[in-house]
């Protein structure tokens, strides 16, 4: 598929998970087979008062390359003149975030509340596509609520405007991450738009992408929560799609070797102190469904130091040596 002029291969991309998907779960993510990711979201408004915390955001390294940038908010000039300045980083594509659910986003009229204004929506998408070189891209959810699924109506205003792309998460705002995911409303936006659809709810294994593929013709699945800890999902992903076989699950060691090696990038661009504070979730999800995860959970949430987590990871691998399973 081609966003803008970006070819994509198949089969899965990263999702824009606020406060995972950074620059270390980019790479990482990149390194395992994900053909595109979606930075973090990052607020206009941050970006026009000159926030450093959100120009950090939007930092991007080569290894994530094709990547895209995420900017939400509400005024059309803000987010053209966030988009511009956003350029600065030299990302591949900049995607509009008109799906995130959280209250302290929708609450302040961003993220998923533009999709009560679609004709405001239109606006802010057209006002970025004229500010940029390079190509836009939007993200949305099913719609606000069961009584108000507008996402075909949402989706041919946004290709209107000059979207290159559109994802779209087959939920609603009210639902937040919540079951069921309506994956038929990806089909009809489809059904609907000629620009590249890509599929995005509920993907957690490679069996769950094919059903995506095959039940709305989306033409590229993306992996949010599926992905944390699981960065080999994009690589079994397109193994399956490829040859209808599943690769095993990593081994332990595979399994710790990654952690090991995310954590120090994350220490790496965010300095020890945040870095091993955010390695707290990100080994508490590498460890999930190993021996003796509960108990090792409760560690993950006291590592302070690259040494707590070389500890934490010989108990670990001891643990599944001892009980020859995980």
């Amino acid at each position: 598929m081609k966003i803008g002029n970006i070819e994509l291969p198949k089969y899965a991309a990263l999702a824009p998970l606020a406060g995972v998907a950074d620059r270390a779960m980019r790479e990482i993510s990149r390194e395992y087979g994900a053909v595109w990711t979606v930075g973090e979201m990052t607020s206009s408004k941050g970006l026009s008062y000159g926030s450093k915390k959100s120009a950090e955001l939007l930092e991007i390294n080569e290894a994530e390359r094709p990547t895209a940038v995420q900017l939400f908010g509400s005024e059309p000039e803000v987010m053209a003149e966030a988009a511009k300045m956003a350029l600065e980083y030299k990302p591949d594509a900049i995607d509009i975030n008109f799906g995130c659910p959280v209250p302290k986003i929708a609450g302040n009229g961003g993220g998923s509340a533009l999709m009560k204004d679609p004709e405001l929506a239109g606006r802010i998408v057209r006002a970025v596509v004229d500010a940029v070189d390079i190509p836009v891209t939007v993200k949305f959810r099913a719609g606000w609520d069961n009584e108000h699924l507008n996402a075909v109506e949402f989706a041919c205003i946004c290709e209107a405007n000059g979207a290159s792309a559109l994802t779209v998460h087959g939920r609603t705002r009210t639902q937040m991450y919540a079951p069921p995911v309506n994956w038929d409303i990806i089909r009809r936006v489809k059904e609907a738009v000629s620009v590249p659809v890509i599929g995005n709810g509920d993907v957690v294994s490679p069996e769950s992408a094919k059903a995506l593929y095959e039940q709305t013709g989306c033409d590229l699945v993306m992996v949010g929560r599926g992905a944390m800890g699981n960065p080999w999902i994009f690589k079994r992903i397109a193994h399956y799609m490829e040859t209808g076989e599943l690769l095993p699950e990593p081994t332990p060691e595979e399994r710790m070797a990654v952690l090991k090696k995310h954590i120090k990038l994350l220490c790496q661009y965010k300095g020890e102190y945040t870095g091993m504070r955010e390695a707290r979730k990100h080994s508490s999800w590498y460890i999930k469904g190993m021996r003796g995860a509960a108990e090792f959970r409760r560690e993950c949430g006291a590592l302070e130091t690259p040494e707590d987590l070389e500890n934490l990871i010989d108990k670990v691998l001891l643990a599944s040596e001892n009980e020859g399973e995980f």
